[in-house]
């Protein structure tokens, strides 16, 4: 009888905890290497799951006005250059539901690659990246119209 209350006190509670489940989620660095080997295979499925929802959105409207496909689209917002044999990659950060990741682009400059936490997954926020390049649009807009302002007489 001993033995089956020491077998008991010691299997049932390694048997829940093995069942309870509780994985850590993806680190956006791991969703970055799993978005660039789907990149690499080609296989847009996996691309289209490591996107956030407004980046899917986003390239939904986009689809719909070129007339083309979703897929269409993903495979052309790649994140790496096709000719890229190598992925350079630092300074992972997370900060609540938002992460980013500097990766060095094809011209072997660095970019920031944002991130956000949906249903407890990190997600590639290509959005992010577009709402990025219209402000600096808008600041640089604004830099050189304050040169131009500069140089006229009051």
């Amino acid at each position: 009888m001993r033995f089956f209350y020491l077998i008991l006190f010691f299997l049932v509670p390694l048997i829940f905890t093995g069942c309870s489940g509780s994985q850590e989620p993806a680190t956006p660095l791991q969703t970055f290497k799993t978005y660039v080997k789907a990149q690499k295979q080609k296989d847009i499925t996996t691309m289209k799951l490591l996107l956030s929802n407004e980046t899917i959105k986003m390239h939904e409207d986009e689809a719909k006005m070129q007339g083309v496909s979703l897929d269409d689209i993903v495979k052309r917002e790649s994140l790496i250059s096709p000719d890229q044999t190598t992925v350079e990659y630092k300074n992972e950060k997370i900060d609540g539901d938002k992460g980013s990741l500097e990766i060095k682009n094809g011209y072997q400059g660095w970019e920031t690659l944002p991130f956000l936490k949906e249903d407890g997954v990190w997600k590639i926020d290509g959005k992010g990246i577009f709402d990025q390049y219209e402000k600096d649009d808008e600041e640089s807009r604004q830099k050189m119209q304050d040169i131009i302002n500069q140089g006229k007489q009051p």
